[in-house]
């Protein structure tokens, strides 16, 4: 048995990443404190992976034992975003009763409140996931501190982890698509502008039309966005490079 004390209460992500770092056996299962999660549902979990192959075993509190409003509502709400935007399908990804593989936890580096997004980082470097359902009781000890507010921070999360699942090696596409848009938006303004200047009846002067303003606003806001877009991907190269991280996954190399 091994404890890992923390000098002060660093958060749940911080928990599972030093258990991750700390854990020596080749399938790691995490599993909650608070008695709500079943021990005996690790078999479960684990024979997922031993005899289906799948890198990870994620388990579904199907039948949750918490409160409906303060609890189920946002979390059905979370749960039905993050698959949809992360195309990972799981119904329960607040659930902290899994089973890991070793090699896929090496590829995965948490920081925040990423922890529910472990499938969905797990699946981006290739990992098969399977879903389990597992037992739910309910809580007795301590107190919750997850409710309707949590669900704005993970809608915040989310973002960043589409972000670096979708364009980590390639920021410029988002920010450079968005100076396009911009640059598309002055272009229209701009010709606008004119129009109503030289070929309309009123003749409107240009000092006077609010689409000038509005033009030269885009204009600064598409150079902007492009310029913030290379800047990413200096910085996305440096971090590749510096850290010797490639930006690829290998599962097995056969000979």
């Amino acid at each position: 048995m091994r404890v890992i004390r923390f000098r002060k209460n660093f958060g749940q992500t911080a928990a599972l990443n030093a258990g991750f770092a700390y854990a020596r056996g080749k399938i790691v299962v995490a599993i909650d404190a608070n008695l709500q999660n079943d021990p005996a549902d690790i078999p479960k979990l684990v024979a997922k992976l031993l005899c289906e192959d799948f890198d990870v075993a994620s388990g579904w509190r199907k039948s949750r034992c918490d409160n409906v409003f303060g609890r189920l509502l946002p979390s059905k709400a979370a749960n039905w975003i993050i698959a949809g935007l992360t195309d990972v399908k799981l119904n329960d990804f607040g659930c902290t009763l899994k089973a890991y593989g070793r090699e896929i936890l090496g590829q995965i580096k948490l920081y925040g409140e990423m922890h529910r997004f472990i499938p969905a980082l797990a699946s981006w470097n290739g990992a098969r996931i399977a879903e389990v359902v597992v037992n739910h009781r309910p809580r007795t000890a301590g107190i919750a501190e997850y409710g309707l507010g949590r669900t704005f921070k993970v809608l915040l999360d989310l973002v960043t982890v589409k972000f670096l699942g979708s364009f980590s090696t390639k920021p410029i596409y988002v920010f450079g698509g968005l100076g396009m848009v911009s640059a598309i938006t002055a272009i229209i303004c701009g010709m606008t502008v004119l129009y109503q200047k030289f070929m309309s009846a009123s003749h409107l002067p240009m000092n006077r039309n609010p689409l000038l303003t509005l033009t030269a606003l885009m204009v600064t806001t598409a150079i902007q966005f492009i310029l913030m877009g290379l800047l990413a991907e200096l910085l996305i190269r440096t971090y590749h490079e510096s850290q010797d991280r490639p930006t690829y996954t290998v599962k097995e190399i056969l000979e």
